[in-house]
């Protein structure tokens, strides 16, 4: 039997979340790298999180569905659309979580506002996403400066579905439950807390064609050194909020 997205269990159970989003046949494509390189790019704020001394960024296309405010009903166009983001691995004060070095999605509307909302690194950008009985074709093209940045991809899943196992790589590059993220502009630090089931995983079988967004990190990287697939989960998001003010002073 083909996996299915996984709901969340007890929803009433959750309190305080602001939207729903439901994330399909998502690609987990990892490289690892060395701390050095990706220092540069995540605020002095948020320590590099690292497994066996790499630094990791990760590559993930994938579907949303279902995108919704809460106790709102859903608005025309913005439900489901394909996105691919560019992450790397964070931690403050000890808690883990995800920094998003850019974000592409077909959503114009959700682009706009999710940048001022969430002050996420979102990008406009053509895509086309299909699923087919076997494998999903994921193409993607940058709309706005900087321009052209690509990436082009078929998948499949190719093993038995699994759990991550606590302390294993896969556990941690998925299991991350918090976003960070920064404002240019105040130079505040914030972060939001997402909650979804364990990720139902399996591996991935990729064809992987053209990866422009991540070139200038490292220009020689053809493959990523992991690749896992996920049929997709329901979400719960947070409201966004301050962690820390200008040269990493604490929000008053």
């Amino acid at each position: 039997m083909k996996p299915t997205v996984t709901r969340i269990e007890s929803p009433a159970l959750q309190k305080g979340w602001i939207m729903t989003q439901t994330w399909e046949h998502l690609l987990f494509a990892h490289w690892a790298i060395q701390p050095s390189v990706l220092r540069p790019l995540v605020p002095a704020e948020l320590e590099l999180d690292t497994y066996d001394g790499n630094a990791w960024l990760g590559i993930i296309p994938f579907l949303l569905t279902g995108v919704r405010i809460r106790r709102m009903p859903p608005v025309p166009f913005t439900t489901r659309f394909p996105e691919i983001n560019v992450r790397t691995y964070v931690k403050r004060k000890g808690r883990s979580g995800i920094y998003f070095l850019s974000l592409d999605a077909s959503n114009w509307l959700v682009t706009t506002i999710a940048k001022k909302w969430y002050r996420l690194p979102y990008y406009p950008a053509s895509i086309h996403f299909r699923t087919s009985s076997d494998s999903i074709d994921f193409q993607s093209r940058r709309l706005t400066s900087p321009a052209a940045k690509g990436f082009s991809v078929s998948y499949r899943p190719d093993s038995d579905v699994f759990f991550a196992e606590k302390g294993s790589l896969e556990h941690w590059l998925t299991e991350r439950y918090t976003l960070f993220c920064d404002c240019k502009t105040t130079r505040n630090m914030y972060s939001a807390d997402v909650y979804h089931e364990p990720w139902k995983l399996q591996k991935a079988a990729v064809q992987y064609r053209e990866n422009t967004l991540t070139e200038h990190l490292f220009p020689s990287a053809e493959h990523p050194g992991l690749f896992l697939y996920s049929r997709g989960v329901q979400s719960f998001v947070w409201p966004i909020r301050k962690t820390c003010g200008p040269e990493g002073g604490l929000p008053h």
